[in-house]
């Protein structure tokens, strides 16, 4: 080794030593202030080892990994399930190239494992037992159909299916509960385990209704329409032929000039043009097909430059999580934004049934905001630190409030804190939903589906061919689950690769 090639190691060296040490010390002083909160015991190591992400996450590292590649030491771009023990390795291996005695040992086996171990673990607790063939489920949005049709639920478990969602924002407890029995008896039938979520509906904001004089209420880019909160004083006097009502008063409340508003997760994306004493004028900026679209009642707003705090819970919400303790396996929450939030369901459970049984109910967040991007750490520790905790990529709204630009660093984003403390992950808002709805995928959704395998769990929404989708989704994770885990490629021989 050349005086100048040791220099450079010797660097190195130091300045991975020098992360090693400062990740160590804010990390350990993050998880103190956590520690406390902490009621499971199961969870702490997997907080410690957020802690620790985080830490190394603050800073750019990308220089450092180009500097360590040529070593043949790892390049720090996979440590999320064991953050200390990835730089302990490149620091033990540091030295040994250097030829230096160190304080740095390499980590045994079993404690390089334990993240993926804790993560898998979970993913049981949460979806079920693994399928024999692939380690990501499948579950799948019941229609209302379900509630009548038996043989549908036994098509869609013998195709593959895990989870079953009921979305409480559609029907009524009495339906929920015939397609809970439904999914029960298919599951019994097909000698299968299959769970049961069901989404607590949440502070999605909805058009109420729509008023208009034209036969069908469409609009196009550069028409106006009206967002009001004012029922009472119809036709509205303005240049627009459609007004729709939304009955959420705190909306109005921080919108101003120029703020975007998207309808039914873009399909129309309108800018506010003036604020009026009974809501809004909107100006249509575009629409997803570039010509008219039709306004309807219960589709759903988003405000992406708005702030404005909501009830998690609405009384319909305590209403449904009073059936959904009896009988689903997880409780999904919409709308999820901070720790805060978290904190009032779990005081809501406490009250529908006691500290025990509350703690003991696995929950689910719906991360569809920027705000709940923003505090995804607060939101796992705090749900995590006292029940059993899964989280939802939900793409549709996610997309809508971010902008489509980000979508897809945001949910890598998502997967990496969570997998930093095995928190199971579902990959959500259509997958395969061209294959769903018309029977042939496109291959931009095989794609996705492909890519949908690094997640623990993957939904698929209603639709024509939903057993044919279950079917083809299955067998898609299948074949991926030999070449990828996480970011991590698998490298199976590759019959490309055999000498011809």
């Amino acid at each position: 080794m050349n005086q100048e090639t040791e220099k450079r190691l010797n660097d190195l060296l130091e300045r991975v030593t020098e992360l090693r040490e400062s990740v160590y010390r804010e990390g350990t002083k993050t998880f103190s202030k956590w520690k406390k909160d902490i009621k499971r015991d199961e969870f702490n190591a997997s907080a410690q080892n957020l802690a620790y992400y985080l830490a190394l996450r603050r800073r750019d590292i990308r220089e450092l990994q180009s500097e360590l590649t040529p070593w043949g030491l790892s390049s720090l771009g996979r440590s999320e399930s064991r953050t200390l023990n990835n730089l302990d390795a490149v620091l033990a291996s540091l030295s040994a190239i250097a030829g230096r005695d160190s304080q740095w040992t390499y980590p045994s086996h079993a404690s390089h494992i334990l993240g993926k171990e804790q993560l898998s673990k979970n993913a049981n607790q949460q979806f079920g037992a693994k399928p024999k063939n692939r380690h990501t489920r499948i579950m799948v949005t019941l229609p209302t159909e379900a509630a009548k049709n038996a043989e549908l639920l036994r098509k869609l478990v013998s195709s593959g299916m895990n989870v079953a969602r009921i979305n409480c924002a559609h029907d009524d407890a009495a339906t929920w509960k015939k397609m809970v029995d439904n999914v029960r008896k298919a599951a019994e039938a097909e000698q299968t385990e299959v769970k049961i979520l069901m989404d607590i509906a949440g502070p999605k904001i909805r058009t109420d209704w729509v008023f208009t004089t034209l036969k069908k209420p469409k609009v196009r880019p550069g028409d106006r329409w009206h967002l009001t909160k004012d029922n009472d004083n119809l036709p509205l006097q303005d240049d627009s032929n459609v007004t729709a009502g939304c009955s959420i008063l705190e909306i109005f409340e921080t919108l101003e000039k120029g703020d975007p508003v998207l309808y039914d997760d873009g399909t129309i994306e309108s800018e506010v043009e003036k604020i009026t004493d009974s809501g809004a004028v909107l100006k249509v900026k575009r629409t997803r097909t570039g010509k008219s679209v039709r306004v309807k009642a219960e589709k759903g707003l988003n405000f992406p430059n708005s702030q404005f705090d909501l009830e998690m819970l609405t009384e319909q919400d305590k209403e449904d999580l009073g059936f959904a303790v009896e009988h689903a396996d997880i409780l999904g929450l919409s709308f999820v934004k901070d720790a805060d939030d978290i904190k009032k369901v779990q005081k809501e459970l406490v009250s529908l049934t006691d500290e025990k049984r509350a703690a003991e109910i696995s929950l689910m967040a719906k991360i569809e905001t920027v705000q709940a991007v923003e505090n995804l750490p607060a939101i796992i520790m705090t749900a995590a630190g006292k029940n059993p905790f899964s989280v939802m990529i939900a793409r549709g709204d996610l997309a809508v409030e971010t902008g489509y630009s980000r979508l897809a660093e945001l949910q890598q984003e998502i997967m990496w804190i969570c997998e930093a403390c095995d928190i199971p992950v579902v990959w959500g808002t259509e997958v395969l939903d061209n294959m769903v709805s018309s029977g042939i995928p496109t291959r931009a959704e095989v794609t996705d589906a492909a890519e949908s395998e690094r997640a623990e769990c993957v939904m698929l929404n209603k639709g024509d061919y939903l057993p044919e989708g279950v079917a083809f989704l299955s067998e898609i994770l299948e074949k991926m689950q030999e070449h990828q885990y996480k970011k991590t490629p698998r490298l199976r021989a590759l019959s490309i690769a055999k000498d011809k």
